[in-house]
Order: structure tokens, then sequence, then C-alpha cells
């Protein structure tokens, strides 16, 4: 067996995790393990696998990935799977849930900072580049022991490019490309371009079809806008995901973050409350990139038999 006998079980939002510390390299799991451990009927339980280890002891990482590593400050490492046990580059979630983690469990610094402050702050290297966060205490509306992520850079292709279908469920909505270091299509319904029925009333069990077919696969994000303060700068929205290899899940922080990009792109608006199944969180998007406020939760220690 490849993996350690104890782990924590960890949720960022109702986005829930499988952690472990690595320090030494000893326990890459199998794509089976990570399965296997993630099924909740068999095993522990969880939309996907964090491993908290240092980037030499990630294998499938390129020379490239560890000096980004290196010159990023970047000691420890987010080796993410999901929970069918393929790689993921990213998880904005899961930079949450990990960082509390390797605080309070593996007892790393994490510096407090104030909120908007400009403290001392985390680098966590990931498969999509080195991600700086800070620790926020707990703050209202978005809960217990908060964290702001700088996740960096993103790219967006044309508004609407893409259909966005639901087998089983009648009507289509069209949807917007965003890459947040992993693939994401953002369809805005219940509006005049969508003639699926409401957020809530959505069966996001099945699959969405996304066409044209992105080869990379994706995730699908829908999303309605519930109100905007033009005075503030700030929107308000809810969300609801399906996440590439595990389904739909209640929160994906990333899904936020491209629905943040998206929502800008067609309302002019740079920050957005948006909720989902597990909370509410914080989106502020500029030009060049995209920070993501939620909270973490370590749930419980668990030994293997």
């Amino acid at each position: 067996m490849s993996i350690p006998n104890t782990m924590v079980k960890a949720h960022a939002t109702g986005n829930d995790f499988i952690v472990y510390f690595d320090p030494d390299g000893l326990y890459e799991p199998t794509a089976d393990e990570v399965s296997g451990l993630c099924d909740r009927h068999f095993g522990i339980g969880a939309d996907g696998l964090l491993r908290l280890t240092r980037p030499q002891y990630v294998s499938d990482l390129t020379e490239e990935q560890r000096d980004a590593c290196r010159e990023g400050g970047a000691e420890w490492f987010m080796d993410y799977r999901n929970a069918d046990g393929s790689l993921a580059e990213m998880c904005g979630n899961g930079t949450r849930a990990i960082t509390l983690f390797a605080r309070d469990v593996a007892h790393i610094d994490v510096v407090h900072a104030a909120p908007g402050g400009d403290g001392g702050a985390f680098a966590l290297g990931t498969r999509a580049g080195v991600k700086t966060l800070r620790s926020l205490g707990d703050v209202e509306p978005y809960g217990r022991d908060v964290f702001r992520v700088e996740m960096g850079e993103w790219k967006r292709g044309d508004l609407d490019a893409f259909e966005v279908t639901i087998p089983g469920t009648p009507g289509s909505a069209r949807g917007t490309f965003v890459d947040m270091g992993n693939p994401h299509v953002v369809a805005v319904i219940e509006d005049a371009m969508s003639t699926l029925p409401r957020v809530e009333d959505l069966d996001l069990a099945v699959k969405p079809v996304v066409s044209p077919v992105l080869e990379s696969d994706q995730n699908v994000e829908f999303v309605r806008i519930d109100d905007i303060d033009e005075a503030a700068g700030l929107g308000e929205a809810t969300m609801r995901v399906n996440e590439r290899g595990c389904g739909e899940t209640l929160s994906c922080g990333t899904g936020l973050c491209a629905t943040g990009v998206t929502l800008r792109a067609k309302t002019g608006i740079d920050h957005w409350d948006i909720t989902v199944r597990g909370g509410t969180l914080r989106v502020d998007v500029d030009d060049e990139s995209v920070s993501l406020t939620g909270s973490a939760t370590l749930v419980a220690t668990v030994e293997l038999r």
C-alpha cells in the first residue's frame, strides 16, 4: 500500500477532501487507491484527495514546474487527485483546505494577515503554478478559518461560444470557456439566452454536454445573477457545478473564479459574492488575475484498517 494509515477528512464550503502529510515522498497514491478512498460507500468518501508534500516528490511534474515552485518560494506542494483517481491541475477550494491542514496538523507556519492587509502569506505549489494564500480568521458572511487565495491569471474565450445541455433535461444555454489552470464552461441561465430550468431545479447528477467538444473535458458551471449594486461595484449570484472526474460538488473554487470572470465580462462588475450549495464565497477579478475568499474546515482524523 502506497498511502499512510492516518488521514484527515476536510472540506472547504462543502467541497470535501481526504488529506495527508507526506514530507518525505513515501506515499504517492495510485489511481485505484484514490478512487477507493474517495468512494462514498466503500471508502472514506470525498470529492478528491490532497497530498501535502514537496515538489521533488511529485513524479508527474516537469523540471519547469519544479523550477517555478522554487522561484515562487513554494516549499510545499498540493498533489491533488480527482475522486476517480485522475490527476488535476488545480483546485481552489483544495488550496484552502490543505493550507488549514498544513497549519493545524502538519504545524507548518502559515502567517496570519489582517483582512485586506499586506501581511505574510503561504506559497503553495500546484500543477497550475504557485498560489499565494493569506489567513483572514473568521469573516462574515464567509465563515470561520477564512483564507484568501490569489488564483493568478485567467484566460477567457468568446462569450457564449458553446451550447450546454443536460441529458434528460429540456432546453439549453450558452456557455463561455474560461481557463483557470483547468478548463471550465460557464453558463449564465435564467436569462433570454437560456431555456433550461432554474438553477435549483437542474439535474446535475447527469454530466452536462458541451458543444463544440473540448478535448480536455471540462467543469461546467450554471449561474444565476441575483443582484447587482452598481454603486458598490458588487454583484450577487448563485452557482451549481458539475466537475469532471467527480460529478456535482457542493462547491468548486476554480469554477467560482471562472464564474466571476464570466460575470465581469457580461456586467462590468469586478466583485462577486457567489452562493453555492456549500456556502458563500467572494470572487474578485481584475484584468490580470482573480482571487477567491472562503472558509475551510477540518472534520476528523481517520485511521485506515
